[in-house]
């Protein structure tokens, strides 16, 4: 017994450590799991038919697009279906305020009729990945979705886009 307390001393309790991915977390992390991918910062744009708008559920796969469809890594397998796209938008700031920090793009095929659907999920989290890594990759996108994820951007905060890096104004003909 504690001479202060009266009670038996206790062993300490060990805290269970459990690595969790908090996707909407906006408090800084630290200790256990620091380091791990922290979405916060990131948006999710669905460019459809040549319109680029923000979609948040496309980071559940859950977007208007993929609700309902039936995905396969085999391209094959849908073989009716439209090309649809994910960038993966990192925001982040500098002492003159926020900018579009990364930017990458990723294919699926989407036939809504067939409820099918194409992706890749690793390249998927690989691009996200580079993306929060502050990287552009927007290559594989054709003129007609650079030119709308462009406007998008440039709508959504001009501030942001008048900050951001040549290398991304560049890869979006501006």
């Amino acid at each position: 017994m504690t001479e202060e307390q009266g009670q038996p001393a206790q062993p300490e309790k060990k805290e269970k450590k459990s690595l969790s991915l908090n996707v909407v977390s906006s408090k800084q992390h630290k200790g256990f799991g620091a380091g791990t991918i922290d979405l916060s910062a990131v948006s999710c744009v669905i460019i459809d038919d040549g319109v680029a708008y923000i979609d948040v559920g496309a980071m559940h796969a859950k977007s208007k697009v993929e609700r309902g469809i039936k995905f396969t890594p085999n391209k094959e397998d849908t073989p009716n279906g439209r090309q649809c796209w994910i960038v993966w938008v990192a925001v982040d700031r500098n002492e003159e305020g926020s900018y579009y920090a990364g930017a990458t793009a990723c294919e699926m095929l989407i036939d809504s009729e067939a409820r099918r659907g194409w992706k890749i999920l690793a390249d998927h989290v690989n691009k996200l990945d580079h993306s929060i890594k502050r990287r552009y990759n927007l290559t594989e996108l054709g003129e007609v979705e650079r030119a709308a994820l462009r406007k998008l951007l440039v709508e959504h905060n001009q501030e942001w886009w008048d900050r951001s890096p040549e290398e991304l104004k560049q890869s979006l003909g501006g």
